[in-house]
């Protein structure tokens, strides 16, 4: 099929290419050109197998809202996907798409409660975007019925099969009607998905989007062995050693992304967080406040981060590796974008090194081990920061009550001993060489020494091990002989502890603390 080359040759409406100007969208990407005329102008059943990330959604989504009827009541259109997350992506970007089409379109999925899903398609909705299990639920108690359906669109159907969904799948697909046109959405086409297709879609045409080179040239790619203990500590040091970081972190679940966010936050960082369970007026906020750089740190699943187009990123990190060499390369090409540079950042944990490794043969691009920055690199990374904001502010006018008060200072001291103890009163605690503690960097070179015969032990397990500082002291103290007084320094955060112990006593805890495989729970904290 002949290529073509903007939105304007496919024949949409008006209002859509409005809404496609204000999408920004400029050059259709192949599934698209593929696709799109050929859903407009033939009713033919389609299987598209196009990589993830090449805008698949617009490729279904944008003839889908022209050919939908308004003014008709019944469900004119399934959109299966296999996850939660998805199911609000996709019905999102065909809501953003929609222009001043009055269309009703209600993600339905599992993890939510059903009451209000019940209450939207009560009222009519025209596009429902659904996981399979959450659809048979609704079809079950007839509040959701397919026997008009006039589209029927399987996206991700290779992810659907991997995930377990292939005989939901066809459950759903027998509560159709006959007429009604199929659409199968894959990146791979496995055996099983090639006989469901056989099954239910008659006299198909295949069309296949070529395989785009997302990688991208302008930027540098590093990776960095950290424990996850250590991760949080890790970002921190990288972002501070940063003369400007603006950049996006991916974590892999929603409740990653938030605590990470909020813990950004707590420690002076300037960060949001978006996720599928926050509302699209939310998102659209955090997103408007990072592209105006009001926010600098955007913290993302992959999910949530489709359709973000930021050219200036200076930084994505991989807080969490991951799951295959398409989702890195993805989330890495948001940087280096317009012909500037970037920096790739990835997390890699000691147990992940064999997928981290199939991800960089992938890939064929090498990807550069790096060291983080010591105490000492970072303290003077902050002071160059501190100078820079100090000259920038003595260039600008400055407030007349500021400058009366420094001559008044200037009269009777001198100018080095009155700047240094400014300097002192406003940073010391954050320069003090105390406050930072160096990273292992995965290596594991534990030691225990300790001035006063006691022992720091690091605990690998924490609050979401349903731990308290009581309960962890009252765990030692069954396990070993070790009495609670004897016990100090007790903190326990999110995924590991800290306590601190007799050094007599210290290895007998290590010996006794290990998990249901005899693996190691307690070993000897860091200096």
């Amino acid at each position: 099929m002949e290529q073509t080359k903007t939105f304007n040759d496919f024949g949409l409406s008006p209002h859509l290419l409005e809404a496609i100007d204000q999408k920004g969208f400029e050059t259709p990407t192949d599934i698209q050109s593929l696709t799109i005329p050929l859903m407009l102008e033939d009713d033919s059943n389609i299987i598209a197998q196009a990589q993830t990330g090449t805008g698949k959604t617009a490729a279904f989504g944008l003839p889908l809202i022209e050919m939908i009827e308004p003014e008709l009541k019944p469900v004119q259109a399934l959109i299966l996907v296999p996850t939660r997350e998805l199911a609000i992506q996709v019905a999102e970007e065909i809501d953003s798409l929609k222009g001043n089409k009055n269309l009703e379109i209600v993600p339905i999925y599992g993890g939510q409660s059903i009451e209000p899903q019940l209450k939207r398609l009560k009222r009519g909705v025209h596009i429902v975007v659904g996981t399979p299990g959450r659809v048979i639920d609704h079809i079950n108690r007839g509040s959701l019925k397919l026997d008009q359906i006039k589209q029927l669109i399987l996206d991700e159907a290779d992810e659907m099969l991997n995930m377990g969904f292939i005989e939901d799948m066809e459950e759903i697909m027998r509560h159709t009607n006959s007429e009604k046109r199929t659409l199968l959405f894959s990146a791979t086409m496995p055996p099983r998905i090639k006989q469901l297709a056989k099954k239910y879609m008659n006299d198909y045409q295949m069309v296949k989007a070529k395989r785009e080179e997302l990688m991208p040239q302008q930027t540098d790619q590093l990776y960095y062995e950290v424990r996850v203990s250590e991760k949080f500590r890790a970002l921190s040091r990288i972002i501070d050693f940063e003369d400007q970081f603006y950049g996006l972190v991916f974590c892999k679940t929603r409740k990653d992304a938030g605590e990470l966010a909020e813990k950004l936050v707590e420690n002076g960082y300037n960060a949001e967080a978006i996720h599928g369970e926050i509302s699209q007026a939310q998102r659209e906020r955090s997103l408007n406040r990072f592209k105006k750089r009001k926010v600098t740190i955007l913290v993302a699943t992959d999910v949530a981060a489709r359709g973000i187009d930021v050219n200036d990123l200076t930084h994505v990190v991989n807080y969490a590796l991951p799951q295959d060499p398409e989702s890195y390369v993805h989330r890495i090409g948001r940087t280096g974008r317009a012909g500037k540079g970037g920096t790739a950042i990835t997390f890699v944990t000691p147990g992940e090194t064999r997928r981290f490794q199939s991800i960089q043969q992938m890939t064929g691009k090498k990807i550069y081990r790096a060291k983080l920055p010591k105490t000492g690199d970072i303290i003077r990374a902050k002071k160059d920061k501190i100078n820079s904001e100090l000259v920038r502010l003595s260039e600008n006018k400055l407030n007349n009550d500021f400058k009366e008060w420094a001559n008044e200072l200037l009269e009777n001291n001198e100018p080095a001993e009155v700047l240094a103890a400014v300097l002192q009163l406003s940073f010391e605690k954050k320069l003090n060489p105390k406050n930072f503690s160096e990273i292992d960097a995965g290596e594991n070179k534990l030691t225990a020494k300790n001035k006063n015969g006691r022992a720091r032990l690091f605990i690998s397990m924490g609050r979401n091990d349903d731990l308290t500082p009581q309960k962890l002291v009252k765990l030692i103290s069954s396990k070993t002989d070790v009495k609670s007084r004897q016990i100090s320094e007790v903190k326990v955060k999110d995924d590991f502890s800290f306590v601190t112990v007799p050094m007599d006593r210290a290895m007998k805890i290590i010996a006794r603390f290990k998990d249901r495989n005899g693996k190691r729970l307690a070993t000897f904290a860091k200096n």
